[in-house]
C-alpha cells in the first residue's frame, strides 16, 4: 500500500525478508535490495550508487531515516541522481564487510549506519556513518553532501575513477589473508600446542594491562561485552590456576550483570554500554550478545558454583525464550533500542512509577535495591542497576516487586522486534543452550535447544544441501556464509554431546564437509566468508578477526577439532589445524583481534576425551558441571568411532592424546582423572603421565 507522497514509484522492499528492509519500504526514496536490477539500472543510466546500510535494531540508523530517507526533498535528490540500494548488514554480512572496509579506509572508523557511494560496478569512492539532514556541529549535511557527489560525479569523473580504484586495492588488501603470512616459514607454526599457551599468557597479561579493576571491561567508555576476552581469563584460570586471571572475568561478569547494560526485569543484555560503569546502553538487545554472553556466565559458574551465575544464566535463557523464541521454533534476530520513537522508553523508571505500582514500601524497598532516584540516571529517568560492590542475589521482597515490575513495563508499547531467523545467530543459540541446560540440568532447555535446530534443517536448509542465511514468515533466501555452515557444525557436535543421539554427529559431519567444500581454499588453506556458488564482488572476504561475533574461521577451527575428537575421522582435525596454524600466525601480531582463535588453538595440546558407557547419568551430570574447555564427551548411542571400542563396563573412559586412564566407576574417580588431564602444555614435559595406561 502507497502512501500518496509515493505514487509512482515501486515497492521492493515490502516482500523482503528483512524487517530492516520493509521499514523503509513506504520511503520516498526509490529503494532498490542489493541486486542486478539495481546495478543494472547504474549502469544503464551512468549514475552513481547510493548504498545504506544498516540493521532494525540500530538506534541511528532510525534517526538517519526519520531525518532524512522519510523527507521528501532529500528523497527527490536521491531519486534524480542515484541509484539508492538498502542492505540489511545481517543479512548480508558480505556486502556490509566489504564496504566497512571501504569507510574505515577512507575515515579510519567505522559504524551503521553506514553511507556509501559507489560506481555502477560496485566499486566504493566515498563513504561515512551518520549524517544529518543539514549540517550540523561541523558535520556536513546529507543533503549538501549528494550535491557534492553528484556534481563531482559529472564535473571530476576521472578523480572518481581514481579513487575507486584506490579504494578498492585497499579493500583488497584488508579483506583478504595478507600475503606475507604465505611466505616460506612465516605462517606454519613449528609447535602449534606451544605457540598457543604463549599466546594465551601474552593475551591475558595484554588483558591486565588493559582491564578495568573497579568496573571491569578492557577499555574505556564506550563498553561492549566482549566473552572471547572473558574467555581468555577462564582458559588461563583452567590452564594455570591463576586467580588474577579469574578475577578479571568475574569482575567484569558481575559488572555488567549489576550494570544498567543488564535488563533487571526480564532479563537479557543490550548491546553495548556508554558509560564506563555499564550503566546507560545502547538498549538494543541482540540475539548473538546473549548466546555470547550465556556461554561466558555458564562457563563462570561451572569454574566457581557461584549462584549469582546461576542467576543471570536462567534469566537470560528465560528472556530469549520468552519474547524472542517463535512459535515455529525459530529464534528471532533482536529487539529495538527506541519505544514509541524513543531510545530507551521501555526500560527507565521514576520513583512516583515505582509507587504507583507496588505501593510506598515497597516501592522504596524497590528504589533502593535499583537505584532508582529523583535525580534519575538517563534523561531525568532512571535505568535500573545495582550499586558498585553490592549483592545481585534478590531478596524475596525485592523479587516479588521485579516480577510486578515487570508485569507492569510488559503493558507499555514494546520495542520492536526483528522477527527474521538468522542460520549462524541460532545456531550459536543453540550450541550456548546446549552448555546451560546441561551444567544446570535443564531438561526444557535441551528441548528448546533440540527444537531450534530442527527448524533450522527444516526451514534454511534446502533440498539439495546448501544452507541459507535467513527467514522470516515462511520463507528462506540469501546463500549461508562460512559462519552460519561453522556455528551449525558446532551446534550439532553440542547437540549430540546433550542427547546422545548420533544423529547429531552425522548432521555435523554433513555440515562440515559444505564448510570445507564451498568455503576453503586450497593454496592458502584460509576460510572464505562467501561460498564458491555466490555472486562475485568486488572483493572476495575472509573472515579471519573476531567482531562483535568470533570470526568464522576461528569457530569453524574449534568446531571442526572438536568433530573429530568426538568423530575418531582425522579428516576433520586435519582442516581445523590448518585453520589454525593461519588464525595464530595472524594471532602473533594481533593476539586479542583472534581470541576466539586462541582459545581453539589450545584444543591443539590435547583434547580431552570422555565416554560414559551405560545407564551412568551421574557421571554425564558430573562431567558438566565442570568447567572442561578441552574436552569432549560421548555417551548414549555408541559410534564406530574407536573411542568406542571395548567401552562395555559402565564407566567414565578418559583419554587425552594416545593415552587413557583407567575406567572411572565413581564420580569422585571421575573428577580427580579429570583434575589430572588440566595442567598447562608448557609444563607437558615434566607433567607426570604415570596414572595413564596405553590406548
Amino acid at each position: 500500500m502507497f502512501s500518496p507522497r509515493n505514487i509512482g514509484l515501486v515497492n521492493r522492499l515490502g516482500s523482503e525478508t528483512s524487517p530492516y528492509l520493509r521499514q523503509h519500504a513506504d520511503n520516498p526514496v526509490d529503494w532498490y535490495p542489493w541486486g542486478t536490477e539495481a546495478f543494472a539500472r547504474a549502469t544503464d543510466q551512468d549514475m552513481p550508487i547510493f548504498l545504506s546500510i544498516g540493521y532494525s535494531a540500530c538506534h541511528w540508523c532510525h534517526v538517519m531515516a526519520h531525518e532524512s530517507f522519510e523527507d521528501s526533498t532529500v528523497a527527490s535528490d536521491l531519486n534524480s541522481q542515484f541509484v539508492s540500494i538498502k542492505v540489511d548488514r545481517e543479512e548480508r554480512p558480505d556486502v556490509d564487510s566489504i564496504y566497512m572496509e571501504a569507510v574505515q579506509a577512507m575515515t579510519g572508523r567505522g559504524g551503521w549506519p553506514m553511507t556509501v557511494f559507489l560506481t555502477p560496478d560496485g566499486r566504493p569512492f566515498y563513504g561515512g556513518t551518520y549524517f544529518p539532514k543539514s549540517d550540523y556541529h561541523g558535520m556536513p549535511g546529507f543533503r549538501r553532501l549528494l550535491a557534492g557527489i553528484a556534481d563531482a560525479w559529472h564535473s571530476q569523473r576521472d578523480l572518481i575513477e581514481e579513487q575507486a580504484d584506490t579504494l578498492t586495492d585497499a579493500i583488497s588488501r584488508r579483506s583478504t589473508v595478507p600475503a606475507h603470512l604465505f611466505l616460506p616459514g612465516s605462517s606454519q607454526t613449528t609447535n602449534l600446542p606451544v605457540v598457543a599457551t604463549s599466546l594465551l599468557a601474552d593475551s591475558v597479561e595484554d588483558l591486565a594491562k588493559r582491564f578495568d579493576p573497579i568496573w571491569g571491561g578492557f577499555s574505556p567508555a564506550p563498553k561492549f561485552p566482549q566473552p572471547s576476552l572473558i574467555e581468555l581469563c577462564l582458559r588461563q584460570f583452567h590452564r594455570t590456576g591463576d586467580a588474577s586471571s579469574l578475577a578479571m572475568a568475574t569482575t567484569t561478569l558481575g559488572a555488567m550483570a549489576a550494570g544498567g547494560i543488564y535488563d533487571h526485569l526480564d532479563g537479557g543484555f543490550a548491546r553495548y554500554s556508554t558509560d564506563e560503569t555499564w550503566t546507560v546502553p545502547h538498549f538494543e538487545k541482540m540475539l548473538y550478545d546473549q548466546a555470547g554472553l550465556l556461554r561466558s556466565y555458564v562457563h563462570a559458574w561451572q569454574a566457581t558454583h557461584d549462584d549469582i551465575w546461576r542467576q543471570v544464566i536462567e534469566e537470560t535463557v528465560g528472556y530469549v525464550l520468552r519474547d524472542l523464541a517463535l512459535p515455529e521454533g525459530g529464534i528471532c534476530s533482536a529487539e529495538d533500542a527506541d519505544s514509541e520513537g524513543v531510545e530507551g522508553k521501555f526500560s527507565v523508571w521514576t520513583p512516583t512509577q515505582l509507587t504507583e505500582v507496588l505501593g510506598p514500601e515497597l516501592g522504596a524497598s524497590a528504589g533502593e535495591w535499583f537505584e532508582v532516584s529523583e535525580a534519575g540516571n538517563f534523561e531525568g529517568r532512571c535505568i535500573l542497576r545495582r550499586p558498585l560492590g553490592s549483592p545481585l542475589i534478590r531478596p524475596a521482597d525485592v523479587d516479588t516487586a521485579r516480577g510486578l515490575l515487570a508485569a507492569s513495563r510488559a503493558q507499555r508499547v514494546r520495542p520492536g522486534r526483528d522477527d527474521k531467523v538468522l542460520t549462524e545467530w541460532n545456531a550459536m543459540w543453540v550450541s550456548a543452550l546446549c552448555e546451560a541446560a546441561g551444567a544446570l540440568e535443564r531438561s526444557d532447555w535441551a528441548g528448546s535447544a533440540v527444537r531450534t535446530a530442527e527448524f533450522l534443517f527444516g526451514n534454511l536448509r534446502r533440498a539439495d544441501g546448501r544452507w541459507l542465511r535467513s527467514w522470516q514468515d515462511g520463507r528462506a533466501q540469501h546463500l549461508a556464509y562460512s559462519s552460519d555452515y561453522a556455528w551449525v557444525v558446532d551446534a550439532s557436535t553440542r547437540l549430540a554431546e546433550l542427547t546422545g543421539d548420533l544423529m547429531w554427529l552425522a548432521r555435523a559431519k554433513e555440515a562440515a564437509a559444505g564448510l570445507l567444500d564451498l568455503f576453503g581454499d586450497d593454496d592458502t588453506e584460509a576460510m572464505y566468508l562467501t561460498g564458491r556458488d555466490a555472486e562475485s564482488l568486488v572483493v572476495r572476504p575472509v573472515d579471519l578477526l573476531d567482531g562483535a561475533t568470533p570470526s568464522s574461521a576461528s569457530v569453524a577451527a574449534t568446531a571442526l577439532m572438536r568433530l573429530c575428537a568426538a568423530t575418531g575421522e582425522p579428516q576433520w582435525g586435519e582442516a581445523g589445524e590448518a585453520l589454525l596454524e593461519l588464525l595464530v600466525a595472524v594471532g602473533k601480531e594481533h593476539p586479542l583481534a583472534v581470541a576466539n582463535a586462541i582459545s581453539g588453538a589450545l584444543l591443539t595440546t590435547g583434547i580431552t576425551e570422555v565416554v560414559v558407557s551405560g545407564d551412568r547419568d551421574d557421571l554425564v551430570a558430573a562431567m558438566r558441571k565442570r568447567y572442561e574447555p578441552d574436552a569432549v564427551l560421548l555417551w548414549g548411542e555408541p559410534t564406530d568411532s574407536p573411542l568406542w571400542e571395548g567401552r562395555e563396563e559402565p564407566a567414565a573412559y578418559v583419554c587425552k592424546g594416545s593415552l587413557c586412564l583407567t575406567p572411572a566407576t565413581s564420580v569422585a574417580q571421575l573428577e580427580e582423572q579429570l583434575d589430572s588431564c588440566r595442567y598447562d602444555t608448557r609444563d607437558s614435559d615434566s607433567h607426570d603421565h604415570d596414572d595413564f595406561g596405553e590406548s
